[in-house]
């Protein structure tokens, strides 16, 4: 003990310190554990349940003789015991390495064993989660991400589990100079759709120059064997968008047709599901593959070209050390493997335009669908992309959802409050499958019960959200409104002032106090964005969600004084529109 409080560089009165500590200690711990001596030092009699590295090891050991569920439980409660880095509190060095290691490896091992069997019961979200917060502050634990990358596959997020994969690769080599062991190295050719092998053998790069990889030219561009298929899993009871298909179908079956289709509407819209039911629906027309990949577009930070470009190259077939460096070099090649192969690349969550144009095939045989929040202009200018508006649902449509959902029959039983419950969702689908959950979730519950929760405007947002922060419609709104430049965001702001659904182009400049050409401006950006819609010449439209989430917006981000000087504009232009003529 004197050792490692003093790191062996004791004072001359050290034992008389030890002393003095450990009487306090008792006199602390009197009536709840007592400290004896033995020989020349101490032992703790305690209630094992009372320490709590015991109670920690006593329920990961219970947690391994378990059923799936009751050990996820257990091994939650065990790392929930604790709070950052075991002894972090402990000045001396020297204590937390002799009496930390051993702890801080166990507790590797329980993360460990948490995320086999969040694995085993298909809980990706949550491993994703539990892991993505530790490795960002240990990135260089293999085993914990190899786990992460099955996660990521398992959720059809490929590329972000490739991504990983490279980052720690960078991680090895630039703190220890090692290669990814074999666990992790076997990991990455599982996710890119290889069988488990020892780590690769990587050639001499030595005639391709320094820092660059020798050029990939195989004699014929090898097609995967079995074909790659990425799509994740469409939702079984998808139903709807009979015009959204129809116009995918028709785009496909169009001569000439398109290399790439913008499914292009707002969060919440279902331009991810559709896009996903579609390509099951028609990929025998596609017999070389389907690429997918997340472009988290929206996100910060959003995928880049280049890493997605090694990810579909790897899945193609090129080896790791053959992938060029350079964005157009990669593009260029993977562009090449596609020519006279029919696949689909489904691009999902892109931000602009630049993010998606070198992952578009080059070839007629090939299709990319793309689903974003902006309408992607320049593919359709530059590129002849097609465009496909993914909106609200049809009425009708939006209660065979809720029917789909909840039973036809109680949807028959409350037809009136049914037919308000989707209004009050925008017939959103996302919504709608909230509103439904939490209508499953509370057996008790009618439809007029819930539908009255929802028209209080202030908690409607609130209500038409899940436990995962990624399921609710103001985060999907967030997500649309941080995106825009900081004059369409003011804007979007004060529109929170106006009343109703609709948008006209001379009251929105007189509101913010800006010109009408800057005002069109800045509309237009907000129309791209999906957050307005363009009806007649000079007018636009919203739908109730998102004129909630403004009025929120702007009661929270602009000042009293900003606000009461945008309804005196309003007001006073609202006067002089009234004005008869002359």
């Amino acid at each position: 003990m004197i050792d490692l409080a003093w790191d062996a560089d004791p004072p001359a009165r050290a034992r008389g310190v030890v002393h003095n500590h450990v009487h306090r200690l008792r006199q602390l711990l009197a009536g709840q554990a007592e400290i004896v001596t033995r020989g020349r030092g101490y032992v703790l009699l305690a209630d094992p349940w009372a320490v709590d590295a015991n109670r920690f090891q006593n329920l990961v050991s219970g947690a391994r003789e378990a059923e799936p569920r009751t050990a996820v439980a257990e091994l939650r409660q065990a790392l929930g015991l604790w709070r950052g880095e075991v002894l972090a509190d402990v000045p001396g060095d020297r204590v937390r390495r002799t009496l930390g290691v051993g702890l801080t490896q166990a507790r590797v091992a329980a993360l460990q064993e948490l995320g086999e069997r969040l694995l085993l019961l298909g809980r990706y979200g949550e491993l994703i989660t539990e892991l993505t917060g530790w490795l960002a502050e240990h990135p260089l634990h293999e085993e914990l991400t190899a786990l992460l990358m099955r996660a990521l596959q398992a959720s059809g997020r490929q590329a972000e589990a490739l991504d990983h994969f490279h980052r720690t690769r960078r991680h090895l080599k630039g703190r220890l100079g090692i290669d990814p062991g074999p666990a992790l190295s076997e990991t990455y050719l599982a996710v890119l759709g290889g069988k488990p092998a020892v780590a690769p053998h990587f050639p001499d790069r030595s005639s391709a120059g320094p820092g660059r990889a020798a050029p990939y030219a195989p004699d014929r561009p090898p097609a995967p064997r079995p074909p790659v298929s990425q799509l994740p899993p469409r939702i079984p009871d998808f139903c709807g968008r009979a015009r959204e298909i129809a116009a995918l179908d028709e785009n496909l079956d169009r001569v000439p047709r398109p290399d790439c289709v913008v499914l292009a509407g707002g969060g919440g819209a279902g331009k991810t599901t559709l896009a996903v039911h579609w390509a099951h629906r028609r990929k025998a027309e596609f017999p070389d593959g389907q690429l997918f990949v997340d472009l988290r577009g929206f996100e910060r930070p959003p995928m880049r070209p280049g890493t997605v470009l090694g990810t579909f190259l790897q899945a193609l077939g090129v080896p790791d050390e053959k992938i060029p460096d350079a964005v157009t070099e990669r593009s260029a090649l993977y562009r090449s493997l596609l020519a006279g192969r029919r696949m689909l690349v489904v691009l999902d969550n892109a931000g602009t335009a630049e993010q998606v144009r070198p992952l578009l095939p080059a070839t007629p045989g090939s299709l990319a669908v793309v689903t974003s929040r902006r309408r992607l202009s320049g593919l359709m200018i530059r590129d002849g992309a097609a465009l496909v508006t993914v909106g609200p649902f049809p009425a009708d449509e939006a209660l065979e959802l809720l029917g789909t959902a909840l039973g036809r029959q109680r949807i028959a039983a409350e037809g009136a409050a049914a037919r308000e419950l989707v209004e009050r969702c925008d017939r959103l689908p996302l919504a709608l499958r909230i509103a439904a959950a939490r209508l499953m979730a509370h057996a008790g519950w009618s439809l007029a019960d819930w539908t009255r929760k929802l028209a209080d405007e202030r908690h409607r947002l609130c209500e038409l959200s899940a436990a995962d922060p990624d399921l609710s419609m103001e985060a999907g709104l967030y997500l649309s409104y941080r995106a825009l430049t900081s004059g369409a965001a003011r804007l979007f702001r004060l529109l929170g002032l106006v009343p109703g659904p609709e948008v006209e182009v001379h009251a929105a400049a007189a509101l913010a106090g800006r010109d009408l050409e800057r005002t069109r401006r800045y509309l237009g950006e907000l129309c791209e964005a999906h957050l307005l819609q363009e009806q007649a010449e000079g007018h636009l439209a919203r739908t109730e969600l998102v004129r909630i989430y403004a009025a929120k917006l702007v009661a929270s981000e602009e000042t009293p004084c900003d606000r009461e000087l945008a309804r005196q504009r309003l007001l006073a232009h609202t006067a002089r529109s009234r004005l008869p003529p002359g």
